[in-house]
């Protein structure tokens, strides 16, 4: 990984289970590093991630077995693109919701989180591939000086 070379940095695939979190974590640190960015930005980059494929474990797959999560990172000039896709069935976008601030309990603000580290966020449904209709697609955005 050479931070002077646009382009996919990675693309791991890994079964959706939290056993696969770390490993997750520690690709995406590796590559933000390598972007140059500071300790504070690649500790938020890595957790938002993190945040992101919890939900997908939790939400999409529902903790079920046998879930897959493609993780992808491309870099161009001054961002980053971050690119989760899920097998699981697809979700409409508009059910994605940050909690309310004001209700206060465990848990529940990853989203709030998400989106206040990525410049931007996109769900869509990712393009038909491996024979799946099914599937969802988060893609975030950080710009990087």
């Amino acid at each position: 990984m050479t931070p002077a070379e646009d382009g996919r940095m990675l693309e791991l695939r890994v079964p959706a289970r939290p056993a696969e979190l770390k490993t997750i974590r520690d690709a995406v640190r590796s590559c933000v590093e390598a972007c140059g960015c500071d300790e504070k930005s690649t500790a938020d980059i890595v957790l938002a991630i993190d945040e992101a494929c919890q939900n997908i474990i939790r939400h999409a797959y529902h903790g079920q077995p046998g879930g897959q999560i493609v993780i992808e990172i491309d870099h161009f000039d001054d961002k980053l693109v971050f690119s989760l896709t899920d097998f699981a069935p697809t979700i409409d976008p508009e059910t994605v919701k940050p909690r309310d601030l004001d209700d206060i309990r465990p848990g529940g603000l990853g989203t709030h989180f998400i989106r206040h580290v990525m410049d931007e966020t996109t769900f869509t449904k990712p393009p038909s591939s491996e024979g799946n209709e099914e599937g969802n697609l988060l893609r975030m955005v950080r710009r990087i000086d």
